[in-house]
């Protein structure tokens, strides 16, 4: 190999808005980061992915059936030539290959920080920000020609917290300022609100990704003993070195993940996947996920993410990627589409969308106020609580095509203007999320009402775990059924900021909160 790099496309980095640098990181400082390389014919994947993608009139028939993961790994996984093209690189450089997987097309390496500014052509330094000190570089990372088309993805250089948990405790109350009193409602009574046909779960296992926190036995024990339900089966799974750690702020999310999907499919099994908060955890938690053949979770709920532009190219198109995948292995995901409205909490007057609920491939479940009893809907409208409360995410992606499944779709502009979807829209669908008509769940041993998508996302994951068990198979790829059908209960009322609810799908609420009965009955 020669010593001239190359710019890996896509892989660009410009420090975080408000960071300040505070100087190079210390060249003997140890890391890991994870190279991921091309698909040996990625025509032929993509030939395949469309299968999935294309719209389908509800229990068709001709629905491709997914690959098993054997037959994933025969027909995808990574060449041994570009792998080896990678150990090789990594020897010149005196970076140790610590794991290589072929089905994941992933290897990982650790170095110094000098072997890594050497080898990638970069210069590593610390920041500090106000979302905390994490280690970067300014431009893109650099590989030799030999390399060049074969990576795809160089992750972990830079360990920036990359997205943000989806869930809002419910804000203080002042009865003058809210048209009804506060409501909350446990996963069991959403599931009789939202009709969803009688289920467990049992055989199936649903994989929750969780980029920190962790979960208590004792509380979890308590939670559904007073729903009057078996404790699930929760084992907690270590991507890249992180454990459930119980310890702050994010140990609510991970809670309120898990006791709605325990609630909705107690005997399915819950499998929770610990990573660190990057990219490259981010990316590889997902991947580990859909093809671990441990536990082989049919569908995952994500309730985590940021704005699409936070994220690098290369990290777009690598977990899509991943997404992609999931869907030729018909595993659902469920992902959080945010909880501040169509800006996404980024103070440039623009829309964004909130990535990887902006993936094509991902279900980008939105959020709803509602207002029900005993098993009957009296009001649901687009959740938007202002700034304290929140607001749920929706757009227009800026970096996805328009899939085929949403072709003809328009969003409804606030201001009543129609705009033709050429790019994704988010979200597919929608539940409950305001906190003000929040989840009843335990955290730290206290009871108290959340909300957010980092709910919704949860709430679909059950009910689709609910399906596969009674169907005998995987729902997988949802989106090309749910969007010809009229299995979603349309919301035509409220706004998230730039985009108002409208009848049919909109990018506040997508096609509407579930109709358990209706879905069930696609599949």
């Amino acid at each position: 190999m020669t010593d001239e790099k190359h710019p890996l496309p896509g892989s660009e980095r410009q420090a975080l808005s408000g960071s300040r640098c505070i100087g190079s990181v210390d060249i003997q400082e140890r890391f890991q980061i994870s190279l991921i390389v091309r698909r040996p014919d990625q025509a032929l994947f993509q030939q395949h992915v469309a299968r999935f993608a294309q719209p389908d009139a509800p229990a068709s028939a001709s629905r491709p059936v997914p690959l098993t993961h054997e037959e994933y790994a025969k027909r995808f996984g990574a060449d041994a030539g570009d792998l080896k093209q990678v150990r090789d690189f990594a020897d010149q450089h005196h970076l140790q290959t610590i794991s290589e997987d072929a089905v994941t097309r992933t290897l990982v390496l650790s170095g110094t920080v000098a072997q890594f500014n050497e080898a990638f052509g970069i210069h590593l330094q610390h920041y500090q920000h106000a979302q905390g000190h994490y280690h970067g570089h300014a431009g893109p990372v650099r590989l030799p020609a030999a390399l060049t088309g074969i990576v795809t993805a160089v992750l972990g250089l830079d360990n920036r917290p990359q997205a943000r948990a989806h869930f809002r405790f419910r804000p203080p109350i002042r009865p003058a300022q809210t048209e009804t009193s506060p409501q909350s409602y446990t996963p069991l009574e959403l599931a009789a609100d939202y009709q969803f046909a009688p289920g467990t779960g049992e055989g199936e296992c649903v994989g929750i990704i969780e980029l920190g926190g962790g979960f208590d036995d004792n509380d979890l024990q308590t939670f559904f003993t007073k729903l009057g339900l078996p404790m699930p089966s929760v084992d907690a799974v270590s991507v890249g070195g992180a454990k459930n750690s119980p310890s702050g702020d994010a140990d609510a999310e991970v809670m309120l993940d898990i006791e709605i999907v325990g609630a909705l499919a107690p005997k399915a099994k819950l499998a929770v996947y610990f990573t660190d908060n990057s990219d490259q955890g981010f990316i590889n938690a997902v991947n580990q996920a859909i093809h671990d053949t441990t536990y082989r979770p049919s569908v995952i709920s994500i309730s985590w993410g940021g704005p699409e532009s936070s994220w690098t190219v290369q990290s777009l198109n690598a977990f899509d990627d991943v997404l992609q995948s999931a869907a030729t292995l018909g595993v659902t995901v469920c992902v959080a589409a945010g909880d501040n409205g169509s800006s996404d909490n980024i103070a440039d007057g623009a829309d964004h969308a909130d990535f990887p609920a902006s993936s094509p491939y991902a279900l980008a479940c939105g959020g709803t106020r509602l207002l029900a009893g005993n098993g009957t809907i009296t009001s649901e409208t687009v959740w938007n609580d202002g700034q304290q409360g929140g607001t749920g995410g929706g757009g227009i992606s800026t970096h996805f095509p328009c899939p085929t499944w949403q072709e003809g779709q328009q969003a409804t502009h606030s201001n009543g203007a129609k705009i033709a979807l050429t790019y994704r829209g988010v979200p597919d669908v929608a539940g409950n999320a305001s906190p003000t008509t929040g989840y009843q769940v335990l955290i730290h041993g206290q009871w108290t009402v959340v909300g957010g998508t980092s709910a919704v996302a949860p709430l679909w994951a059950g009910l689709i775990a609910r399906i596969n068990a009674a169907a005998g198979k995987a729902c997988g790829f949802v989106q090309p059924l749910l969007y010809p059908a009229n299995a979603c209960r349309d919301i035509t009322q409220g706004n998230n900021g730039d985009f108002a609810a409208s009848p049919g799908w909109d990018a506040c609420t997508g096609l509407g909160s579930p109709n358990g009965e209706k879905i069930a009955a696609l599949f």
